[in-house]
């Protein structure tokens, strides 16, 4: 399988649904309950169009994007995901060596198998990390110290997951917490004896390092994970946590998974210097509105103050076009790199990437914008602004 052959996203994602076994392929592709704030993620960009100006000359094209005092090749970057190790190994150290490579970040998550340590030696100016509140100060504390210890420059905390949600592809799948290779998953992933192989070859559940210091000496990777289980999600977590993870954190502090514009505004008030607009891929609550409904609301109740970064859904380099039309100065994506490590390991993460800037390179020569920092509204159309036929609808 030659992940170069990939054309879209949407190919490598079928790609690694033919190498991966149910149960750890629908733990990357699913949502919450009905799967509905996932469909509707992807269908709230075709609700723009972009409007092209031409006869402009755009033989050159510049798609790089400062933010948060560093330019950056491409205005894309990787979201965290947690347990990546599962689908490939070493996947979050592949993921931050194809950001390095690629100039853009990676925002390792706090629930990965490579430990902070490790990863941001590998990409020292390209690892973000991203941390949940927990139910132990001292952790809280900790995590904050062992990221700057590690020389991370931008630390990423995510507020929108207060408990776990109804993730019933994964309850119907026999997924737990820690993951445990039951009968039935064993017979189901037979079918896919390249993933068995190699999930045997390197000793089965790959450890979740980032709390392992914070078990039994000699902990087993089930016993780390269901460690975790019992300090995150916090729901007890209010805006103090975040007051003191500010007042601890001397580097650009970005808060991901806030929707309502009063959130955001309390935010910016608190000195958080960014915001990842998200609704954590329509894997928390199926009702949610989506990141490109509520960036207007949101850039007009920041202002300028914070810098707007939005992911879940995207999945075209046109959609981190239209966001940027909207407000966002950045775009991120998780479960396309997740996909493209599961069907060719670095080729594969190298290829997705590849193929969203080859993507955006090109709306933006169609639109007549030889330059990304360039866009705004006015190269947007609304679905409202469209004219409707005879029956009512748009055409």
């Amino acid at each position: 399988m030659n992940v170069n052959t990939a054309v879209n996203l949407e190919d490598l994602r079928l790609m690694a649904q033919r190498k991966l076994p149910r149960i750890a392929f629908d733990f990357i592709d699913g949502g919450v309950d009905d799967e509905e704030c996932v469909r509707r993620n992807r269908a709230a960009f075709r609700r723009f169009q972009l409007v092209p100006r031409y006869l402009v000359d755009v033989s050159v094209r510049d798609q790089s994007t400062e933010l948060l005092g560093r330019r950056y090749a491409s205005p894309f970057g990787i979201s965290p995901t947690g347990l990546a190790g599962l689908f490939h190994p070493g996947a979050d150290e592949l993921l931050a060596q194809a950001a390095r490579q690629a100039d853009v970040p990676f925002l390792l998550s706090s629930a990965s198998n490579a430990s902070v340590e490790s990863v941001a030696r590998l990409a020292p100016d390209h690892v973000w990390f991203q941390i949940y509140g927990t139910r132990e100060e001292r952790i809280n504390t900790d995590l904050v110290k062992r990221a700057r210890d590690a020389g991370v420059r931008t630390l990423v905390v995510s507020v929108d997951v207060p408990v776990n949600s109804n993730r019933e592809r994964n309850r119907r799948n026999g997924f737990s917490r820690p993951f445990r290779m039951t009968p039935a998953v064993v017979f189901e992933a037979l079918g896919h004896p390249a993933w068995v192989l190699r999930y045997l070859r390197t000793g089965g559940i790959p450890m979740m390092s980032n709390w392992a210091p914070y078990g039994r000496a000699g902990a087993t990777a089930s016993e780390v994970a269901d460690l975790y289980g019992t300090l995150t999600p916090a729901p007890m977590i209010k805006w103090q946590t975040l007051e003191h993870i500010r007042a601890a954190w001397n580097g650009p502090l970005v808060v991901k998974g806030l929707l309502h514009p009063d959130d955001a505004r309390q935010a910016a008030a608190l000195g958080i210097d960014a915001l990842i607009v998200s609704n954590h891929g329509g894997r928390q609550l199926d009702v949610a509105p989506t990141p490109i409904e509520m960036l207007p609301a949101i850039r007009a109740a920041v202002g300028e103050r914070v810098e707007l970064l939005v992911d879940s859904g995207v999945r075209r380099g046109s959609d981190i076009v239209i966001a940027r039309c909207l407000g966002a100065r950045f775009a991120l994506f998780g479960r396309p790199t997740l996909f493209g490590a599961a069907a060719g390991g670095p080729q594969g993460i190298a290829r997705a990437i590849q193929i969203v800037r080859n993507e955006i390179d090109m709306v933006m020569a169609q639109i007549g914008c030889s330059s990304f920092d360039a866009l705004d509204a006015r190269y947007l159309r609304t679905e409202s602004a469209m004219p409707a036929d005879a029956s009512g609808q748009t055409t």
